[in-house]
């Protein structure tokens, strides 16, 4: 048995749930990936994972085995990496982990300028709303979070963004330009609703006043806890929302949205990524994350000089 043959089935056999899955993905016969299991696990002296005629899972050892074996497998490719890096082309996996709406309106924009810059880097991504991301299987985890944020991990600060009010032309060209906040109590307002937390005022300041702060109770017309269907309806003029900047800047330098109540904000919003606690960060992280940072400030610097001409 090739053990690290072996170690590379059994993740994938993991990552797509099954074993005829994992065997397409790694150009292998079902019954040869079952076979690798097989002897894995008889080497092992325990089971890996649970069959049932519908679904594969890990069993507990199983788990346990799948984060050693990450590190393992990771720590290959590093070696690789290294060996290899003399070269001027980066290559190897990049595993990211990321929540629906970066995945959206951060990470996919992106893509395919940071694949044409480096052709040999395979972005692999994981979206999935997640409130304890599993930091140590990613090469990159990325979160957004209050800027207050303070955990115990290996992150880098991406950009800190404002979270502002945005509407459709079409909008404020129908029901009028608001003047104060206050205004907004006459206006279509729609809601993000996060997990486990009720709706709550709306806090406000000016970004050039931030201790003078208004509390609004807005009732608003459209509640939802999912940031693409709030977006989607604005732009359809369906109201006014809350939204991070660099969410939605591509959207206010095309003009398809216009900010509201500029300059106010009601709130402040920073993107991490969260690395695995490991010594040795692979060069295409490295660039990856350089390209992060100078793609979302580029974006954010585009839609303030929309405010600034405005």
């Amino acid at each position: 048995m090739d053990q690290l043959v072996a170690m590379q089935v059994f993740e994938r056999v993991a990552d797509e749930s099954g074993f005829a899955a994992a065997a397409r993905a790694m150009d292998m016969s079902p019954p040869a990936v079952t076979r690798v299991i097989a002897e894995l696990e008889a080497y092992l002296g325990t089971r890996l994972f649970q069959r049932t005629t519908r679904k594969v899972s890990l069993t507990e050892a199983g788990q346990a085995y799948l984060g050693r074996v990450r590190q393992i497998l990771q720590d290959v490719q590093e070696a690789d990496a290294v060996a290899s890096a003399h070269t001027n082309t980066l290559v190897g996996q990049l595993r990211v982990h990321t929540e629906p709406v970066l995945a959206s309106y951060v990470i996919a924009p992106m893509l395919a300028e940071f694949r044409r810059a480096h052709p040999g880097i395979v972005v692999d991504i994981e979206v999935e709303a997640h409130r304890d991301p599993p930091i140590e299987d990613f090469d990159v985890t990325l979160m957004g979070t209050d800027v207050s944020f303070n955990a115990d991990i290996v992150a880098r600060k991406i950009i800190e963004s404002d979270v502002i009010l945005v509407a459709s032309p079409s909008y404020i060209n129908r029901r009028g330009a608001l003047k104060v906040p206050q205004d907004l109590t006459q206006h279509d307002c729609l809601r993000l609703r996060r997990p486990d937390r009720p709706l709550r005022a709306w806090k406000m300041w000016s970004a050039g006043k931030p201790r003078r702060v208004v509390e609004l109770n807005v009732d608003p017309v459209l509640i939802a806890n999912h940031t693409d269907t709030l977006l989607r309806a604005a732009l359809d003029g369906a109201g006014i929302t809350s939204i991070s900047l660099d969410i939605v800047a591509p959207y206010l330098a095309r003009g398809d949205l216009v900010r509201v109540l500029h300059p106010w904000i009601n709130g402040r919003l920073a993107m991490y990524a969260a690395l695995p606690s490991r010594k040795f960060i692979p060069e295409r992280t490295r660039v990856f994350l350089d390209y992060l940072a100078q793609h979302t400030r580029a974006q954010n610097d585009q839609a303030l000089k929309v405010f600034a001409v405005s």
